[in-house]
Formats: C-alpha cells, sequence, structure tokens
C-alpha cells in the first residue's frame, strides 16, 4: 500500500458553512504528521472524519485503503484516538475503564488487566486502579484517556492535545513515548498547538487555516518559506496573525488604566 491514509477532496460545512474546504493530502505509513492550525481551522473536524466520528462529509477518506465512510469499523479496530477532551464514564475506576474499552478490542481478559497495571504504573496511577475516577483531576484523566487509546497497539495514532492537563513528568514522557513509537514504525497523526513538540518529532508538518491546507512539508522546508527560524514564527508568518506583540500590548495598557 503506497498510502496508508488519504483524503480526497475532503469538505465539511456546519449551517451551510464549510469548514474544510476541499482537503487532499496523503500519509505513508510511519510517518509522523504533526497538523496545526489555529482555533476553528478545522484541524479537529479532520481528525473526527478520518476515525470515522463524523460521518457525514463529502469526498472521499481512505484508511489502510479501506473507505471510512464503509469499512469504519473494520477501521477502528486498527487505530487508537486521543482527544483533548472526551467522556470517561468517570463512575468507573479506571481499571474498569479500561478493561471496557480492550474488551471493544477484543483483548482477553488476562492481557486486558496486565497492560492496564502495567501502563497505569509508568503514569504513577496503578495505586488508582481502584479509585473511581469522578476525584481524578483533568491530568489524571487524561493519562487513562492515553493509556486507553494505546492499550490495544495501534498502527495508525492519532492525538488531538493529548498532553492537555498533564504534569511536567507526565508530558516528558509522552514527548518520549511518541519518539519511540515513531521508531517502532507507528503512523502517528499528532495536531497540537505546543510548537516545540510538533517541530521535534513531526517528519513532515501540515498548516491548516480557514479550512485550507496553506503549508505542507518538513520543518526545514516550512522554515526556508517563510525566512524565520522556529515553528512559531512560521506558524504566525504563514496564517497571518502577525498582531501577538502589538495585542499583547494593549492588554497591558487595559490592565494599568
Amino acid at each position: 500500500m503506497d498510502h496508508i491514509i488519504t483524503l480526497s477532496d475532503l469538505r465539511k460545512k456546519y449551517n451551510d458553512q464549510y469548514v474544510l474546504k476541499g482537503i487532499d493530502l496523503s500519509f505513508s505509513q510511519g510517518q509522523v504528521v504533526g497538523y496545526i492550525g489555529p482555533n476553528g481551522a478545522g484541524k479537529s473536524t479532520t481528525i473526527k472524519i478520518i476515525t470515522g466520528i463524523i460521518p457525514d462529509y463529502e469526498g472521499e477518506v481512505k484508511v489502510f485503503g479501506l473507505s471510512v465512510a464503509t469499512h469504519a469499523l473494520e477501521i477502528k479496530e486498527r487505530i487508537g484516538y486521543i482527544p483533548e477532551l472526551a467522556a470517561l464514564y468517570d463512575v468507573l475506576t479506571p481499571l474498569e475503564y479500561l478493561s471496557f474499552i480492550g474488551r471493544l478490542y477484543k483483548l482477553g481478559d488476562d492481557v486486558i488487566e496486565r497492560k492496564s497495571m502495567d501502563l497505569l504504573g509508568l503514569f504513577d496511577l496503578a495505586d488508582k486502579a481502584g479509585m473511581r475516577m469522578n476525584s481524578f483531576s483533568k491530568g489524571m484523566k487524561q493519562k487513562v484517556l492515553l493509556i486507553s487509546g494505546l492499550i490495544h497497539n495501534p498502527e495508525i495514532i492519532f492525538l488531538d492535545e493529548p498532553l492537555s492537563g498533564l504534569d511536567a513528568n507526565a508530558v516528558i514522557l509522552v514527548k518520549e513515548l511518541l519518539a519511540q513509537l515513531k521508531n517502532a514504525g507507528k503512523t502517528i497523526f499528532y495536531s497540537s498547538h505546543i510548537m516545540d513538540v510538533v517541530e521535534k518529532i513531526s517528519d513532515r508538518i501540515i498548516i491548516i487555516n480557514k479550512g485550507e491546507v496553506i503549508a505542507d512539508g518538513t520543518f526545514t522546508e516550512l522554515k526556508e518559506k517563510a525566512s524565520l527560524g522556529s515553528l512559531e514564527s512560521v506558524f504566525t508568518e504563514l496564517t497571518g496573525n502577525n498582531e501577538h506583540y502589538a495585542l499583547a500590548g494593549t492588554f497591558i495598557d487595559i490592565m494599568k488604566n
């Protein structure tokens, strides 16, 4: 298979207004793709369509050579998705929730329990495996979400702001985890506002703005295109959002008066 994911003229509209305006992209197996853009650019919508969460769209989306429109369940068995916010059924314990997720992926109960306890231990949650999650912080819940998206060893991993709410040690662990998943040949589709992580781990960076792809290449290629030094600077120039300094100064002035 030449491409593990293919988007052809992908369009999506809400209330007669298009939020995706004809996206044409393809991704090779083993690529780490950083997918960035301003709020409302269409990042999360793209991910939700590829993962089969949003079924109504225009154009064609294929994963593993299969149409998402007709083979969504088959595709979902082979991918992992970690969103920024998700319903965790927080009256359950982490072990109960991960058992539920593991069974959806047809893992054996012994495998689920072993993997769950080992992975919870890595995130310092093993002693909380039997506690109800309605008392957990956002960061603790995010750790359980990360585990639930990876417990079945997916071939493609979709991450939408996966570091949200994590403590410093967990952020470092996830960064290293992504690097090793990359080395293991996993395909990673990573959407985040944390530019330094995208810059460091991505083989390819795609910038989307107002529902259209405005840049696509390696960090070096994008940097040369914009003649700037960091991904944050490249992003600012290419999306046209270059008033941050002036806006921050105005904010300070308003606070003083």
